[in-house]
């Protein structure tokens, strides 16, 4: 995975964000817009592109395009930055193969200190009981 090549097919748009802010939600388009096409990407081989369809299959769209907003700060280059950012982890976390658990035996020592001890236990209850005189 190339991050260079990958942010160069990164689309962005640049619109008006909602909320509070006054006259200068109005009048600057500070909300960044990133769009990633998953299908037409070049940066990442095949092998990537099925890892992320099945990881990250419920942020894409039904095309296969991933779509992210920030309209956190004030500054459109800043948004921008953040929205990046976010990006990268997704896909990150989208191409992340945990290691394969390996199931393994019990020891037989282990298993017999345990019926050891299960025995000792069950002969001290055993000696506690009162004594049966018929």
């Amino acid at each position: 995975m190339d991050i260079e090549k990958i942010i160069s097919e990164l689309t962005f748009k640049a619109v008006r964000s909602s909320g509070a802010g006054g006259q200068n939600v109005n009048k600057v388009s500070s909300k960044v817009v990133l769009t990633f096409d998953l299908n037409t990407s070049q940066a990442l081989s095949e092998e990537e592109k099925l890892l992320l369809l099945t990881n990250i299959a419920s942020r894409l769209t039904t095309e296969n395009i991933l779509i992210l907003n920030c309209d956190e700060d004030r500054s459109q280059l800043k948004n921008k930055d953040i929205v990046i950012k976010r990006f990268l982890e997704i896909i990150k976390k989208g191409l992340f193969v945990p290691k394969v658990r390996k199931a393994t035996r019990i020891p037989k020592s282990v298993i017999k200190k345990r019926i050891k001890d299960k025995k000792n236990i069950s002969e001290r209850k055993q000696s506690r009981r009162k004594p049966d005189l018929e």
